[in-house]
């Protein structure tokens, strides 16, 4: 029975997600039951276009990649693949309707990460789009699958918020990506010219991506807002931790926030929460 297959590709799709990212399976735990399997589903999805082009160095990733996109569309047509986290991916593409333009964009910007790219003002904001922002933009068309209309009005929300992860990502990875992957994602910037005044013109930016993010967030639908707002209380802890930080020290190690931290965050975002005061 297929039912079996499905079950089991979901399987795989909430695995890897609590293999990779503490953070969003903590969020998605939080989520109403019935949302929790499609956003794993897309993670997962996310998860293994990522590992092509960050991981498997030494092997073809551009022809990896390519296969990729062409197994992903040939799933959503044909609703059904072999590879378990495509077969999971697809049911959800199907079932609530996720643009293909969304996928097609997220892929463009995996395709930025095989080769070396001096990143502009646009090409940064291209990558952001791509890697983040359209990320969002699928999850939240399940959050809001009951209520149509709601996605338009919180789009430009949801975008802001997968920004405002994703540049934190930067920050907090900016080590690694340089020295084993070799990109520094901030337009005109260096390791060389990676300052304080650089590091705060990059915080004021997030900052404001993260307060707008945070006006939208406000009006998910209570299936999904205890999720979102604990992965933005997670992400907003690691952003006021990285901005005491001076920016040599960024550049030398991966900040990180322990599990006693998290599990603190978390009690505090459930509480808030229940009094309503998202």
């Amino acid at each position: 029975m297929k039912s079996i297959f499905d079950k089991l590709s979901v399987d795989i799709c909430r695995h890897t997600t609590k293999t990779y990212s503490t953070s969003f399976s903590l969020g998605i735990h939080f989520l109403n039951h019935s949302l929790r399997d499609s956003i794993y589903s897309i993670y997962g999805f996310v998860r293994l276009a990522d590992e092509i082009v960050d991981s498997f160095s030494g092997y073809d990733q551009k022809k990896l990649l390519d296969e990729f996109r062409i197994k992903t569309y040939e799933a959503i047509e044909y609703k059904i693949s072999i590879n378990p986290v495509l077969n999971a991916f697809q049911d959800i593409v199907n079932k609530y309707g996720i643009p293909l333009e969304l996928i097609d964009v997220f892929l463009k910007s995996m395709e930025m990460d095989l080769q070396k790219v001096d990143y502009t003002h646009e090409k940064y904001q291209q990558y952001i789009l791509g890697s983040a922002e359209v990320v969002g933009l699928m999850c939240l068309c399940v959050f809001t699958a009951e209520k149509p209309g709601l996605y338009e009005e919180l789009k430009p929300f949801a975008m802001k918020l997968g920004a405002a992860f994703q540049k934190v990502n930067f920050l907090r990875d900016m080590k690694d990506d340089y020295a084993v992957l070799g990109r520094i994602y901030f337009p005109n910037v260096t390791m060389s010219s990676f300052s304080s005044d650089v590091k705060s013109q990059i915080e004021h930016d997030i900052e404001h991506d993260f307060k707008s993010a945070l006006s939208g967030i406000k009006k998910l639908p209570n299936s999904s807002k205890a999720g979102v707002y604990l992965a933005y209380v997670y992400y907003m802890a690691l952003f006021n931790k990285i901005k005491k930080l001076p920016a040599h020290r960024i550049l030398h190690e991966r900040i990180r926030i322990n599990n006693g931290k998290k599990f603190g965050l978390m009690v505090n975002s459930l509480i808030v929460n229940k009094m309503n005061l998202v």
